[in-house]
């Protein structure tokens, strides 16, 4: 059955079947995932979950994501089209696979390896299955590859478009070329090939899918829901507030200077777009604090889609009416040769400005600013216990800003992070390391009538073997804000035998740990929202019972004892 629209002109399907075969198309992307999670073997991506799949029509336009990292949105909608039309359509047949991972091709940094398989039905081309994964190591100057560099040939192997697979094979010699370069090929082994195992999910749900309602219907659908999100992307955008809003934070530093590395975001919504002009921040710097344009596009992409309709799909229909505008060879637009491995760390505190930008429009829609930073670390070395060279990555959560309405979360991923929690009994398993303390930091909420969220503390003890261990992360210097008389959170702190020589480290920086060495992570908390004088008293002496503010705090700040 068929309905008129009356929007385009042109013939479109039935709601009813309109809505299944858009939920049959996103719960392929949701099994690649399952796929991609079971098959695994690195702890950050089976575990974690730090990995997004897709699904592209033969127009390159994104239809479908499975629900997995907000980080990976644009950048997957952007080296997915890039990679197929420098590869070439033509040159692409049932069963290849293309793996890529250059971010100055419209990926995000190294780590994000994605991997690209055509969807042919009766002989024509559907369109792509593609999933980006974050793998432990590429290769570069630190186990991790998280190392303090100045351009992108030192962060590690360099994938442009590649072929991987042909009709459904491996091709080994493409593996060992990678594997060559990479300090655990075993785990990256085993993570490549869960991608090429997910892609060919992906390739059979959506043949099952033709099979059942015929490729020409699909066709018709993908410019349908292409169209329907547009236009619903388009009047919620037209409820905004419009006008132009501008916001400035700050990074501590790029890893080489003490210059705080400066953010400017200019938000425009006008005309059913939002668009982001970062023109007034700092240029590229030779560190790795830099981020690619797409980068850029999924902080503005993610604050849209929190102040938009819950409902409206992710896809290109609501992709192109999001805009990042400003010159190249900006910090948030670098070009090559840019280091780039550190771009998340500055995408994070680009959200809490444009939310910062928005508040005098929205007051009652946008919280505090949270922990900000992505707090990545990683280290690796020998394992005894198993013979063979590890590597391990991890990024810690941290407290979520108060809202207007409501405390922040205590220890979680916040904005465009959605990883999980790595489990203390796996890690030590899987590696050679002992987590001596895993908790929640006191008084690391910013007070507030709404506190923001908590902390997180954890501490890495080497008891088998030395290793070398890097932090790539920030906020150290600039706190977490508070809004509307809120307090700001705590800062974050790195630090090397925090129960001997308890030496401050960097926020960016590689160093040796000898055995039986200990590290601690401080992550940041986030700021509260509202006079800490107006907290209802049972709430703060909730906090206090639970530990989560000192009697100092609760007394001094929040006024318990008078």
């Amino acid at each position: 059955m068929t309905i008129a629209n009356t929007n385009t002109g042109r013939t479109s399907m039935d709601p009813v079947t309109f809505e299944v075969v858009r939920n049959a198309v996103i719960n392929m992307t949701e099994e690649m995932a399952v796929t991609v999670r079971r098959a695994a073997f690195s702890t950050n991506i089976k575990t974690r979950a730090d990995f997004s799949c897709a699904f592209f029509d033969a127009k390159l336009r994104c239809i479908a994501q499975s629900f997995a990292q907000p980080a990976h949105l644009v950048a997957m909608s952007t080296i997915t089209p890039v990679s197929i039309e420098e590869f070439g359509a033509s040159n692409l047949n049932a069963g290849d696979a293309i793996i890529v991972n250059d971010p100055h091709r419209g990926a995000s940094h190294l780590n994000d390896i994605t991997i690209i398989s055509p969807v042919e039905v009766e002989g024509k081309r559907l369109g792509y299955v593609a999933n980006m994964a974050h793998h432990v190591d590429v290769g570069g100057s630190s186990p991790a590859s998280l190392g303090v560099n100045k351009e992108l040939c030192q962060e590690g192997i360099i994938l442009p478009p590649t072929r991987i697979a042909q009709q459904g094979e491996i091709d080994s010699n493409v593996i060992k070329l990678i594997l060559s370069n990479i300090r655990a090929p075993r785990e990256t082994n085993g993570d490549l090939r869960a991608q090429l195992s997910a892609n060919v999910v992906g390739t059979r749900r959506l043949t099952a899918l033709v099979e059942k309602y015929s490729g020409s219907l699909l066709e018709d659908f993908f410019d349908e829901l292409i169209d329907y999100t547009d236009r619903w992307t388009e009047r919620a955008i037209r409820a905004l507030p419009e006008g132009t809003y501008e916001g400035e934070g700050f990074r501590d530093d790029d890893g080489f200077s003490d210059e705080p590395v400066r953010l400017n975001m200019k938000v425009t919504i006008k005309d059913g777009h939002v668009h982001l002009d970062p023109s007034g921040s700092s240029q590229q710097r030779l560190s790795p604090i830099n981020c690619v344009r797409p980068m850029a596009k999924c902080a503005i992409a993610y604050v849209a889609r929190c102040l938009v309709d819950d409902g409206i799909p992710v896809n290109d229909g609501f992709l192109n009416r999001i805009h990042v505008n400003g010159p190249d060879g900006l910090v948030c637009t670098a070009m090559r040769p840019a280091a780039v491995v550190g771009g998340w760390e500055l995408v994070s505190r680009m959200v809490e400005v444009i939310f910062r930008s928005l508040h005098p429009v929205m007051p009652d829609r946008i919280p505090a600013a949270g922990k900000g930073c992505i707090v990545n670390i990683g280290f690796g070395g020998p394992d005894p216990r198993k013979g063979e060279y590890y590597c391990y990555m991890e990024t810690i959560a941290g407290g979520n800003g108060a809202r207007p309405t409501k405390d922040g979360p205590d220890g979680v991923q916040t904005n465009i992070q959605n990883t999980e929690n790595a489990p203390i009994e796996e890690v030590e398993l899987h590696y050679p390391i002992r987590v001596k303390r895993y908790e929640l930091i006191t008084d690391s909420c910013g007070p507030g009538r709404y506190r923001g969220g908590m902390a997180i503390r954890r501490d890495f003890e080497f008891p088998y073997a030395e290793c070398s261990w890097t932090v790539l992360s920030d906020g150290r210097k600039f706190a977490p804000w508070g809004l509307m008389g809120g307090f700001e959170g705590s800062c974050a702190k790195f630090i090397f035998d925090p129960e001997g020589e308890h030496r401050d480290l960097p926020s960016k920086c590689t160093i040796e740990v000898p055995k039986g060495g200990c590290v601690r992570v401080e992550t940041a908390g986030a700021g509260g929202f509202g006079e800490p004088k107006n907290r209802d008293k049972d709430a703060v002496l909730r906090d206090l019972r639970d530990e989560k503010i000192s009697d100092d705090v609760a007394n001094n700040v929040y006024g318990l004892s008078s």
